[in-house]
């Protein structure tokens, strides 16, 4: 908003003045002003989008520090000896860190669009081929049945019932994965946080998990002291089951270790399992999003990349960092960090 950049402008051209004005008593030559000028208009330049309100605090920079903090005071007077080149320079150098400032910026928001292009066109990629593999199986098991059903037997009729209903069950959690997508917004600012106790959030994860996959043995590990944080607790919840199901579903796991702790004033949720691992050549890119849709396993059945980038976004839209690794134990460990705004009291946990 401009009203906004505007009186982000004024307030910080006002606390230069301040500043100044505190000092000068004790430097009546008035030599930091030009200084602590710079540093408004790069700060205001980092804080406003655009280029005018930078190079408009440029100018009322410069006019002020000649007419209110150098002698003759609350005066303008660039005929003194070396005044004019001093003036020119501080106007140029605030001009060219305001330029640099804002063209950084605009750099970066370019680079953060262009990434949330490219994960958008890898997720549709995916999902094209992905969504085709089990509709095609639960339209060829339901004309099975209503085409032979006097020639085939209670159990293969039960069979091709139980493969219809478990791709119907993928397409349902594909579905989710790309509405939690949806539900993120454009941008990271869109997320909308309520203080969740984490204890609450694994009992949850729990109780969906254990629905589906009820031979999986499922160990949860609940903060010692009640841990509350900020999240959109349906997002993490799909964070967490994605990383439950990977384990169970890829990394054929028989017991996954769900706990949540606090660590150095960030809640650390992990899921340690027992299966087969991370091949050592997917780990450096496995939350890249050029890898989805290239990754299935041996027996056929889906990625888990778009899984793991829908993770990887939600976690970064909170403020986290996702990561994974293989268990010297071996396994893999999956594991997250949400930022909790508290410090923390207790020696991280090794």
């Amino acid at each position: 908003m401009r009203w906004r950049d505007w009186a982000v402008t004024a307030g910080l051209l006002l606390l230069g003045y301040g500043v100044c004005s505190a000092l000068l008593p004790f430097d009546q030559s008035g030599g930091f002003a030009a200084m602590i000028f710079v540093l408004m208009v790069v700060l205001i330049a980092r804080l406003t989008e655009g280029y005018a309100c930078g190079v408009a605090a440029s100018f009322v920079g410069v006019i002020c520090v000649n007419y209110v903090f150098t002698y003759p005071y609350w005066q303008l007077d660039f005929t003194i000896s070396g005044y004019p080149l001093t003036f020119l320079s501080m106007l140029s150098v605030s001009l060219i860190v305001s330029a640099l400032t804002s063209q950084i910026k605009h750099q970066e928001q370019l680079r953060v669009e262009t990434d949330r292009e490219a994960m958008r066109a890898n997720l549709l990629r995916a999902v094209s081929h992905d969504l085709r593999t089990p509709l095609t199986s639960i339209v060829g098991s339901a004309s099975a049945i209503l085409e032979n059903d006097a020639l085939l037997t209670p159990q293969q009729k039960t069979a091709l019932l139980r493969s219809v209903r478990d791709e119907a069950q993928w397409l349902i959690r594909m579905v989710e994965n790309l509405l939690s997508i949806t539900r993120m917004g454009d941008g990271d600012a869109h997320i909308h946080k309520e203080l969740e106790a984490a204890e609450e959030v694994l009992a949850s994860v729990a109780a969906k998990f254990q629905k589906r996959f009820g031979g999986v043995r499922l160990v949860l590990t609940a903060p010692q002291e009640p841990l509350f944080v900020p999240m959109d607790a349906i997002l993490v919840e799909q964070v967490l089951l994605n990383l439950l199901e990977n384990a169970a579903y890829h990394g054929k796991s028989t017991c996954i270790r769900l706990s949540a702790e606090r660590r150095e004033g960030d809640a650390v949720f992990t899921i340690r399992d027992n299966g087969c691992g991370i091949a050592p050549e997917l780990l450096p890119n496995l939350f890249s999003p050029s890898r989805q849709g290239q990754t299935h396993t041996s027996d056929g059945r889906r990625n888990m990349g778009i899984g793991l980038s829908v993770c990887s976004s939600i976690v970064r839209a909170h403020g986290g960092a996702l990561a994974a690794a293989n268990a010297r134990e071996g396994g893999a460990v999956f594991y997250f960090t949400l930022p909790t705004d508290q410090p923390s009291t207790e020696e991280p946990a090794l």
